[in-house]
């Protein structure tokens, strides 16, 4: 069965119509770059996002611990150094939200941030007190995107961040979900509520979402969010074992963790890929993945092929 199914006309069209890909322009913590980053437009504004942003999960989670936060706060200011704009995060993650805000604080709280975090609580009560201790640990006056994680409580919670986004509170309202889970019931809630974001596990192997999740979005106008492009680093670690193909370099590929970003960015209905990590050489290296030159859909059918053959 072909893995890339052919999508509706009208989702076609919209991608064309959408411009999909960008420059992004240079921010006052931008370097030289070997080539520009590249972002994508948010389906109900047109405001531009990079196509690789930075997660959090397990990776700042480090506590107290006075050199890991300082290594945490080195990455994000090699991010934003490097033209990163989405940081992401949950309550769920330890203490990564304080990690987030201490990098935050240290990098002088960079105008290009934008903030995603969830509201993840079973008490309908409690939702909105969740979101304003996250604020607090951020440190930020009010959050971009607000997501409700992996749909806990959504029937109460979604409502709660839609009437702070009425309030001007929050900007963009998503949900998430990942590992594959409640796809059922995610896509019933795409077609029933006025979504931003959406946020989903994809990478070069789980591509599941392409056959309803992905196509929906596009014709929802949903932005979408791809977590797990490197299965938590089980995907690059298997992978390393391999060399990359010669022709990596065609579409300016130089590490496996690259290839993996490029193929996930290039679909046209992801808005940003959110790799995690502790590594200011492997942030540096995820966001040159965001530049030309990308595969188009023949070379991710054969980028495709070649990882399943491994």
């Amino acid at each position: 069965m072909d893995p890339f199914p052919s999508f509706r006309r009208r989702t076609l069209l919209r991608w064309a119509a959408a411009g999909t890909i960008a420059a992004t322009a240079g921010s006052r913590f931008a370097h030289p770059q070997p080539a520009p980053i590249l972002s994508r437009k948010i389906p109900s504004t047109g405001e531009a996002v990079p196509l690789v942003g930075l997660g959090s999960w397990i990776t700042f989670n480090v506590g107290n611990d006075p050199v890991a936060r300082a290594d945490c706060a080195k990455v994000i200011a090699a991010f934003f150094a490097a033209g990163g704009r989405m940081i992401d995060s949950s309550p769920m993650y330890g203490s990564s939200q304080d990690v987030i805000g201490n990098g935050l604080r240290v990098s002088g709280r960079p105008q290009a941030l934008f903030s995603a975090d969830k509201v993840w609580i079973s008490s309908r009560s409690r939702g909105a007190a969740q979101v304003e201790e996250s604020r607090r640990r951020w440190g930020i006056a009010r959050f971009d995107l607000l997501q409700v994680h992996n749909l806990l409580d959504w029937e109460d919670q979604l409502p709660m961040l839609f009437a702070m986004k009425s309030a001007g509170r929050v900007r963009y309202v998503g949900i998430t979900t990942s590992d594959g889970r409640r796809h059922g019931e995610f896509e019933r809630i795409m077609l029933r509520e006025p979504l931003d974001f959406v946020q989903v596990s994809y990478n070069i192997v789980d591509r599941e979402v392409e056959r309803r999740l992905l196509p929906l979005a596009t014709d929802r106008g949903m932005a979408v969010i791809a977590n797990r492009p490197f299965q938590e680093g089980a995907l690059t670690k298997r992978l390393a074992r391999f060399p990359l193909p010669s022709w990596a370099a065609e579409i300016g590929a130089s590490s496996w963790a690259q290839f993996l970003l490029k193929f996930i960015v290039t679909h046209p209905a992801v808005t940003c890929a959110i790799p995690a990590t502790s590594s200011v050489a492997h942030v540096r290296e995820n966001m040159a993945a965001a530049a030309r030159p990308l595969p188009d859909e023949a070379m991710r059918r054969r980028m495709a092929a070649y990882v399943e053959s491994l």
